[in-house]
This record gives structure tokens, sequence and C-alpha cells, in this order.
């Protein structure tokens, strides 16, 4: 765990990290990356490092190399299990690495040659900055995939990518299947329960998730992805991709995405303003009962939101008085926006009307989308704000 000391009067901590390498038939491969881990080690100073080998019982020596490299180096160890894949191993690995080496930071790192052990210093500096998450990602700027990749393949990783952020529309982060990341323990601990029935490659898809829906402080750096020179890739394509689908359309039913419960809430609340306003016609003027219908359409729109669509960013009961005006007046905002919209198109001339949709019907749709934009931006903005 955690180590502080006083050096000239200046705290210093130093937290134990665990490069965790999952491998199976990788024996021309592991030597040299250890060998390179150790080299960058020197580059880290206020970490204590080790490097942890999950090896899928290979039958091809891989073990042997393992135990020739920790015969040179000091902070090399080794576990051994049974095939059961990648989502397994790292399981298996981190537990390992929390319980045995006293690990407060994990890495996910390849153990083919494919991600450059020179870009260690930089995910800790993000650690230490105070990030849960830091990922590698090819799809920023600073980041590559091989130049030497056919055109499927670079298709299929863009494309890949893209799918997962359209389904789970999440376009803020950019890379979700690479397996180059540093991992803050206590993130994984909380997380665990719900990984270990991923056992394949679906596994960095779904911590990623997880973790976003846990509320975790994640960030990318940039990476540049170099394809193995020396053995076979482990991805069983259709498998896999059978497998994400399946996850990606799971989640989008059991966790939609906050876009979604945004429109579900704004229906609900379109739905009881309708049925409020009836009520309240009973017992008052119709301008007087608009109002109050209105309102109270706004009150059951920042209890949802809150409680669901927002859930992640949930407000305390001190700021609930402040926020609720905030929201008050954004709701304000929306319907100022859909009444300009609609006086404009009121007042435009020799706009033509689409098909059976007259011309001030139109304007009223846009309005009404543009609005729903608005409420949406303040409300993630502003009200519900990222913490």
């Amino acid at each position: 765990m955690k180590q502080t000391w006083n050096v000239n009067e200046k705290i210093v901590t130093m937290s134990k990290v665990t490069v965790i390498l999952p491998t199976y038939n990788e024996k021309g491969n592991i030597g040299r990356v250890i060998d390179q881990l150790q080299a960058e080690f020197t580059r880290v100073k206020q970490h204590q490092m080790d490097i942890l080998v999950v090896d899928d019982n290979s039958p091809d020596g891989t073990q042997d190399e393992v135990k020739q490299a920790m015969r040179r180096h000091k902070h090399v160890h080794l576990i051994t299990g049974t095939k059961q894949g990648l989502g397994k191993a790292y399981i298996r690995g981190m537990d390992y690495a929390i319980e045995k080496l006293g690990a407060d930071v994990v890495f996910e790192m390849d153990a083919d040659m494919s991600h450059d052990p020179r870009e260690i210093h930089k995910f800790l500096q993000k650690i230490d900055a105070g990030y849960d998450l830091v990922v590698g990602s090819r799809y920023i700027q600073g980041g590559s995939i091989p130049s030497n990749w056919g055109i499927h393949r670079k298709i299929f990783s863009v494309t890949g990518n893209l799918i997962v952020r359209s389904i789970l529309l999440n376009f803020s982060q950019h890379e979700w299947t690479n397996g180059y990341r540093a991992i803050r323990t206590s993130l994984y601990q909380q997380l665990r329960p719900e990984l270990i029935e991923f056992t394949g490659y679906t596994f960095q898809v779904s911590f990623l998730h997880k973790a976003i829906l846990l509320g975790a402080k994640i960030t990318e750096i940039p990476i540049q992805f170099t394809d193995r020179t020396l053995g076979k890739s482990k991805i069983p394509a259709a498998e896999y991709i059978t497998n994400l689908l399946k996850y990606l359309l799971i989640q989008t039913f059991t966790h939609p995405p906050r876009v979604f419960r945004f429109i579900i809430v704004g229906g609900v609340g379109a739905a009881i303003q309708l049925f409020s306003l009836q009520v309240y016609r009973q017992f008052s003027v119709f301008q007087l009962a608009f109002f109050f219908s209105i309102e109270t359409a706004i009150v059951s729109n920042f209890i949802l939101s809150n409680i669901w669509t927002f859930a992640d960013r949930k407000l305390s009961a001190t700021q609930i008085p402040i926020k609720f005006i905030q929201f008050n007046l954004a709701s304000a905002g929306s319907i100022l926006i859909q009444q300009l919209v609609a006086l404009i198109g009121e007042n435009t001339i020799g706009l033509k009307p689409l098909y059976v949709i007259d011309t001030g019907t139109m304007f009223a749709v846009v309005g009404i989308l543009i609005g729903m934009f608005w409420n949406f931006f303040a409300y993630s903005k502003f009200i519900w704000r990222h913490k």
C-alpha cells in the first residue's frame, strides 16, 4: 500500500503499481516486454513497480521465458491457470496484485509488443493527478493505429469503436476496445462483482462502461498502437463480435443512455402536464390552470431527472433548493426559445409547407427540438454538472 515519508520537509507518497501481462503462447515476446518495462521503471520515481505475468498454461514455453526474466529482475511475478479468456485472466491477475502484492494501481497491457512500455509514466502522471482510470487511446490527437494494417483491419478497428460509442450514445469516450490502461484498484474492487461474468474480450468494454456508470474519473492519453511481429492474435473475431453486440443491446435496455432517459422523462412530464391541466381547470380559470400544470410537470421532471436521468450526479439535500430554481429558469428558457421560433415562423414569408405539414407546425417542431437541446445542455452543464 501507499508509503509516505518526508524529504526536505516535502511529503512524498509512493504507491505500489503492478503491470499485468496476460499471456498465451507469447514465448517470443514476453522476455522483451519485461526487459523494456524494467528499463521504463527507472523513469518512475514515486512508485514501486511490479510485473505480474498471468499465463494460461501456454504450451510453447512462455513460462520458462518468464522464469528466466525473474532471475534477471527482482519485481517480476508469475501465476498460472487454465485458459478461460482475457477477462478471467485479468480478474485473476488483479486479485493477486491486490491481495499478494498490495497494489494501489494496476495496468492492463498486451504482452505482444503492441503497447509501448515507454508510455507507462504518462499514465501514472494522470493517476497522480487524481484520475481513477486512464485509457490509452488510438483515436484522439496524437494516437494512431498501424499504418501497415490492411484496409479491412483499419475499417474493423475504427467502426468497432464507433459502433460502441453510437449504441451507448457516449461520444466523449473515444477508445473502448484497447487494453492499455491504468486503473486504481479501489475502482476495480467496486466493479469486480459486475465483471466476473465477462470471460473474453468484452471485458474491456464492460469495464469502461461500468466505470462510467459508476461516475469514475476517467481520462484518455494518446498512444501509438503497433502490430505484433511475432506470434498470432488471440482474438476470436466472430465470438468477440457476437458477445460485444449482445452486451451492448442488453445495456441499452438495462442502462439506457442519458439522452434516452432525458427524452422519457420529458415525455412523462408532458403527459403529467396535460392530465394536471384538466384537473386544475375544474377549480380555476384556464390561464391559472395552465401555469400550475406547467409547474407540476417541472416538479415531476426535476425529481425524475435527479433520481434517474442524472442518478450518477444526484444532488444533495442542501443543493436541491437552489438547483430547483435553476431548473425552473432553464425550463422557462426552453419555453421562450419555442415561442421565439414560432414567432419567427409566423412572420416568415416565402417558406413552403413540408408536404402535409403547414409552416406553423414546422416551426413549432423546430422550436421544441431546439428547446429540448437547450434543456439537456443546461441540465448537464449547470444543474447536474459533472463534479
